[in-house]
């Protein structure tokens, strides 16, 4: 599918046409995956175009680089307002957005320490990774394993390992699936290529932990407010490929996927595809992304 394309990119301080947004061959985070990375969504709503929940994201950019001990040379003000300057500037009312911040040209070898820090932000209409998410998708378990947390930090949100999705994705989507679900080091779940994973079975609601070599998702957590919020019970406890088996509904979030209720896990049909917590909590999910439940707008960066 191809990339659809807007008229700037933000790139080290200014807007630059999109296809002047480059690099050389010689980056160091193209060679050895040194790079940290936020997907960030806006939103068309009432008052105009919003970013969800764009500190939070930001921060965890920040936290990403401080884990690679990369230094951010912009400060989150920085970002949030170039982000908005892009946006407008695109003429965007809802896109998807890609914060990235890597090293770049100036040495070669595993030393890092020598190549300077790139920092740029795109934005495109993208309706997300998710092919045929509105009749629910199909998982199947991976062969591949989540990266162990004592080999990489999961909490990073970085680009070399997220060779360990695209290897499970091509896998899944080979064997004729919509995308993979990843078991951690000793088994239990962990998440989706690209996505946290949900249970819901007697009405309880269940995710897999951080310490799954999940990642601590932005969504994962809005979901689980919101669940909250409806009063819904929620557990955040390990899981085993069996309980997934069991439950009465399974979906998985992200900031790209959005609330996309699973049809089968490894050609088990769930009872309910999407079922009644799933569609509840996506309803939630998008009035407080559109703007239009007042109790969450404190999550909406406007662009205006």
């Amino acid at each position: 599918m191809a990339l659809p394309e807007a008229s700037t990119i933000w790139l080290d301080g200014a807007l630059v046409p999109w296809h002047e947004a480059r690099t050389h061959v010689l980056t160091h985070g193209l060679h050895y995956g040194t790079g940290v990375l936020e997907g960030t969504r806006v939103f068309a709503t009432a008052d105009g175009p919003a970013v969800f929940r764009l500190p939070e994201h930001l921060r965890r950019l920040e936290r990403s680089a401080h884990m690679l001990r990369m230094q951010l040379p912009y400060s989150a003000d920085d970002l949030t307002k170039a982000t908005a300057e892009l946006v407008r500037a695109n003429g965007h009312q809802s896109c998807y957005l890609r914060h990235f911040a890597f090293l770049g040209y100036g040495s070669m070898g595993i030393d890092m320490r020598h190549s300077p820090v790139t920092v740029s932000i795109a934005g495109w209409e993208w309706q997300g990774q998710l092919p045929g998410s509105d009749a629910g998708i199909t998982l199947k378990t991976s062969s591949w394993r989540r990266n162990d947390p004592n080999a990489v930090p999961p909490a990073a949100k970085a680009t070399g390992p997220y060779l360990n999705s695209v290897l499970a994705r091509r896998e899944a989507n080979d064997a004729g699936y919509d995308e993979a679900l990843l078991l951690g080091p000793d088994g239990s779940v962990s998440e989706c290529t690209g996505e946290n994973v949900f249970a819901v079975r007697d009405g309880v609601l269940r995710t897999p932990p951080a310490s799954a070599g999940a990642l601590e998702g932005i969504t994962q957590d809005t979901v689980l407010t919101l669940a909250r919020d409806l009063g819904l019970p929620v557990r955040v406890e390990s899981l085993l490929r069996s309980d997934l088996y069991a439950a009465d509904e399974l979906f998985v979030c992200g900031t790209a996927a959005g609330v996309v209720a699973v049809r089968s896990l490894d050609d088990r049909e769930l009872p309910a595809a999407p079922g009644p917590v799933t569609d509840r909590l996506r309803e939630a999910y998008l009035a407080a992304v559109s703007g239009a439940d007042p109790r969450y707008r404190h999550w909406l960066t406007w662009v205006e």
